[in-house]
């Protein structure tokens, strides 16, 4: 039972219509026995989280009163625990979305899906997570060295559910360090899932202050120069406004911990020698000698800029932003110690894991399970990345991964383009020189396949140097297959994520009146559920679609194309029947079924009772005239539409172009077809 609010809908329904109308628990997208990365990490959303932010007092208070405090369209329309249950099936609907395509817009869908549900509206949230894909996609060309963070963050964040899911042996050491805030497994599950998320998605939001310091150093390192003690560099100043802590957070850290602390680095370095101390002889103090250099001293760290420093800072001043309090939880302390650790600290500083003399071991997950799963994740997931640095596009890295989780192990065969045999030829060839010519000096290498696929396994190796993976054995493989490059779906349009927020935001305000402000119609888009707010998203993600098929597309750049002011009836004709598949499909995945039946049940009530009352018994039963059940085909979708009537038509196409006189709201978006220039 795994949405038990939804049974409890369908029972409360059985007793007022003495019949079974639902809500019906929302089909499975995985096999329930299987542990690839998609099935481990659904399973856990779906199995290990039931009760995920139900509350107890509000359910005693409806049922005391009677009206229900939950939102869907609308307010007070569903019990606050079956929206929450609905929150947690969206999740589970856009990471595996996102699991099975691996687009950036896909993992936007599931940091909006996460910043509702665990940090409050996507809205106040939306500078921290846009930046960074905006930066990385714009700026990182210039660098030698860079790969993609954005949609590598949710993949490390899936990759942790699924490793919590399949192996008893985390498990146990998360709840055992985790004891007095989870009394059971299912509250465990649940604390994990919210601290493991903020850990995962949010590790690299500092990149915006490495890139800069990067693309100086790439700019005067001519004729492969490396850097050292002749090269320009930048140094950060000001750090004091990013991390000093104001009274009130003082007082509540030192209320918590029964420390003083002035800055967020005296915190963190103080919470890492409290975890790390006692196995690697570390203090708070000489940590904090480290951790404050890192971003004003850049030449004691072989000119690095350390991004996980600002990450960590950063992230601290968006949970404690205005309206959000005074101090975090220690649980939430953790978690950005965690990712304070994750990129060089702990390597270089604390376990000197390349260094044979001085290294003090791998971490155990005891000592402290974000950090410890944090890097063994953030390391494993190198695949399907996409390739921004200009010697990074040259590399040869694995284009997608296959993970089996049974038992506790780790086994990952990463892919690699087989259209690049030259290049893997060539360094085998290299290779089996090397070894026969009795191994004298460095092996060759091919980044990062040779790591993967010399007998010597650097790249597994040097996991096992950094954690513990005792508890969960590592197997590495290669695999060289054709690619399949139709897999994202890519199109002419193209856009920042400022702008697909805003594509949603237009859509969902397309009938206010004309003169509504940006933030009018934005206050009306998150007046509804995650649910409702998600289903605009998507229909805005696939706008790139709709444009293609009838040669149109958008951009925030100057053109020379024909601008679009409307969408015509011809144009309908095409993507109309697409929008109705995706709306289908999406209400199926959502556990929405076909029926009418709350059209029925309130037509005897008085007129001015009757819309809202019929409005919210759909959401309660989880029925709609429109949608359809099972696993309908492409065909059959197509003869739904076209046997609906033409005001429900209208609704696939419309909207549209109302959005297109909204969209004059925001700056830069416009939308041009291609027919001008074919003509």
């Amino acid at each position: 039972m795994a949405y038990t609010a939804f049974e409890r809908m369908r029972e409360i329904n059985k007793s007022r219509y003495k019949v079974d109308l639902g809500p019906v628990q929302p089909p499975v997208r995985w096999g329930q026995n299987e542990n690839d990365l998609k099935s481990a990490a659904l399973r856990f959303l779906r199995e290990r989280c039931e009760g995920l932010r139900h509350d107890a007092d509000i359910e005693a208070r409806e049922n005391a009163s009677g009206v229900f405090e939950g939102a869907s369209l609308n307010a007070n329309q569903i019990p606050y625990n079956m929206q929450m249950d609905i929150d947690r099936l969206c999740l589970e609907k856009t990471l595996g979305d996102f699991i099975d395509s691996g687009t950036a817009e896909d993992a936007y869908s599931v940091y909006f899906c996460y910043i509702n549900m665990f940090l409050g509206k996507y809205g106040e949230s939306k500078k921290m997570v846009e930046l960074l894909s905006e930066y990385e996609a714009n700026g990182s060309s210039l660098l030698m060295k860079h790969r993609d963070h954005y949609s590598h963050s949710v993949y490390v964040f899936a990759l942790g559910l699924a490793i919590y899911e399949t192996n008893g042996a985390y498990r146990e050491a998360f709840r055992a360090f985790y004891s007095r805030q989870a009394a059971d497994a299912r509250e465990a599950a649940n604390l994990f899932l919210e601290i493991w998320g903020l850990t995962a998605l949010f590790h690299d939001i500092g990149y915006p202050f490495e890139l800069p310091f990067e693309q100086v150093l790439s700019y005067f390192e001519v004729n492969h120069q490396k850097r050292g003690k002749d090269s320009v560099y930048l140094a950060y100043r000001g750090i004091d406004r990013l991390v000093t802590l104001d009274e009130p957070a003082r007082a509540h850290f030192a209320e918590l911990y029964g420390v003083e602390f002035e800055t967020v680095t005296q915190l963190l370095a103080w919470d890492i020698a409290q975890k790390l101390g006692e196995d690697y002889g570390v203090t708070a103090e000489g940590l904090r000698g480290v951790i404050d250099a890192k971003p004003v001293s850049p030449e004691s760290f072989g000119l690095f800029m350390d991004h996980a420093f600002f990450s960590a800072a950063r992230l601290y001043r968006e949970l404690t932003g205005p309206g959000k309090g005074a101090g975090l939880r220690t649980e939430q302390v953790d978690a950005l110690s965690a990712i304070l650790l994750h990129n060089s600290l702990f390597k270089f500083a604390i376990a000197f894991y390349k260094d044979p003399v001085r290294r003090k071991g791998p971490l155990q997950a005891r000592r402290h399970p974000l950090a410890f799963l944090l890097m063994i994740c953030d390391e494993l997931q190198c695949w399907d990345r996409t390739a921004y640095g200009r010697n990074s596009r040259t590399e040869l890295h694995p284009m997608d991964a296959r993970f089996d989780f049974t038992g506790g192990a780790i086994r990952v065969t990463y892919v690699y383009d087989s259209a690049e045999g030259q290049k893997i030829a060539a360094f085998h060839a290299a290779y089996t020189a090397w070894e026969e010519g009795g191994e004298q000096g460095d092996p060759p290498r091919l980044k990062a396949y040779s790591d993967m696929a010399e007998k010597e396994q650097r790249f597994t190796r040097d996991i096992e140097k950094i954690v513990d993976t005792s508890i969960m054995p590592l197997d590495v493989r290669v695999k060289p297959e054709k690619a399949n490059r139709g897999r994202k779906h890519t199109y002419l349009s193209g856009s920042n994520f400022l702008h697909f927020y805003d594509f949603a935001v237009a859509l969902h305000g397309r009938n206010m009146p004309p003169e509504s402000t940006a933030a009018d119609m934005e206050k009306k888009f998150t007046s509804h559920s995650l649910e409702y707010q998600l289903s605009t998203l998507n229909r805005a993600r696939h706008f790139a679609r709709y444009l293609d098929a009838i040669r149109c597309f958008y951009t925030d750049k100057p053109v020379d194309y024909d601008m679009v002011g409307a969408f015509t009836p011809a144009h309908a004709a095409v993507f109309a029947p697409m929008e109705h598949e995706r709306w289908v499909r999406e209400h199926i995945a959502m556990g929405w079924r076909r029926g009418d039946e709350y059209e029925a049940l309130t037509k005897d009530l008085p007129e001015a009772e009757r819309k809202a009352a019929r409005a919210a018994l759909r959401e309660q039963l989880r029925r709609h005239k429109l949608t359809m059940d099972g696993d309908p085909t492409e065909a059959e979708v197509a003869d739904h539409y076209r046997g609906l009537d033409e005001v429900d038509q209208d609704k696939d196409w419309k909207p549209f172009n109302r959005m297109l006189q909204l969209l004059r709201k925001y700056d830069g978006t416009r939308i041009y077809s291609l027919e001008s220039m074919e003509k």
